[in-house]
């Protein structure tokens, strides 16, 4: 059965996300939000990468389970993070970990245990910043991953299938990305086909629609191709998507369409989750 590959330090998996970075990111996350969609994705996705981390903490080390990458696309397509991690799009987990461009000091509400709330400082590492610039060259994007993850592969034939996340809001404007998505999800390791899922984030107000496995319900053509783009979540991320009390039935796809933040981070955590059982 495919998608059970064991992830360890000798047998690695990789995320790779492919992030819109297009001007039309600077408009509202939501029709009653401060926050740009460019803002909210970053948090969103900086959220996620400490998230990673913490999965392949074991005491005071981080065990290279994960290789993680980003792609930007607007103005130009950005391989890779900044800073000290610049150089190489995919980079081990702990070098993750250990060199985020920044720690910032956010506050957070938390139980005071009395049945009230009280906000506390926290820590919150941010390894990219807001881009909102240009066209959206998604095509392009996609050609990128290819070759990144084509190179892991390679280099890691029997890993669990790399997972790529799109998220973008806005159609490609350099042609027709799903051969490009097709050739992607094309690639494979001995343990299946990647796995490639797509987040379109709005704007408006309308009702989420997350984890679809029919295209006719969806309100454009955009959207229905996105779906056509994504892969089917396999039956571990199925079991995980009703444990979370999503309706999700057989044919579901890796597939979010008009998200807000809340349904984005229910997304990529269900998206993400992955066993990580070998040491």
């Amino acid at each position: 059965m495919p998608y059970t590959a064991e992830i360890g330090r000798a047998n690695p998996m990789c995320f790779l996300f492919l992030i819109d970075q297009s001007g039309s990111m600077a408009r509202p996350f939501g029709p009653d939000s401060a926050r740009s969609k460019a803002q909210g994705m970053t948090d969103v996705v900086n959220r996620l990468l400490h998230t990673l981390v913490f999965r392949c903490a074991k005491g005071d080390h981080i065990l290279d389970r994960y290789y993680i990458g980003v792609i930007g696309y607007g103005d130009q397509v950005g391989l890779g993070y900044l800073g000290d991690l610049a150089g190489s799009v995919l980079q081990p987990v702990s070098q993750v970990a250990a060199k985020p461009l920044r720690i910032e000091c956010r506050t957070k509400k938390m139980d005071d245990g009395a049945g009230g709330l009280v906000e506390q400082s926290v820590a919150f590492p941010v390894w990219f910043d807001p881009l909102a610039d240009g066209q959206t060259p998604m095509c392009q994007a996609f050609q990128a991953a290819h070759q990144v993850i084509g190179e892991f592969i390679e280099q890691h034939p029997n890993c669990f299938p790399p997972i790529v996340i799109n998220i973008t809001d806005g159609e490609a404007t350099d042609g027709n990305p799903e051969p490009f998505a097709m050739s992607l999800r094309n690639l494979a390791s001995t343990d299946g086909n990647v796995l490639l899922f797509n987040v379109h984030v709005s704007e408006s107000g309308a009702r989420p629609a997350l984890f679809s496995s029919v295209e006719h319900g969806l309100p454009d053509a955009f959207g229905q191709m996105l779906f056509r783009m994504s892969s089917l979540l396999p039956p571990a991320m199925l079991q995980q998507a009703r444990m979370a009390e999503f309706t999700v039935s057989e044919g579901a796809r890796g597939f979010g369409f008009n998200a807000d933040v809340v349904s984005v981070i229910s997304f990529l955590d269900i998206g993400t989750r992955v066993d990580t059982r070998a040491g």
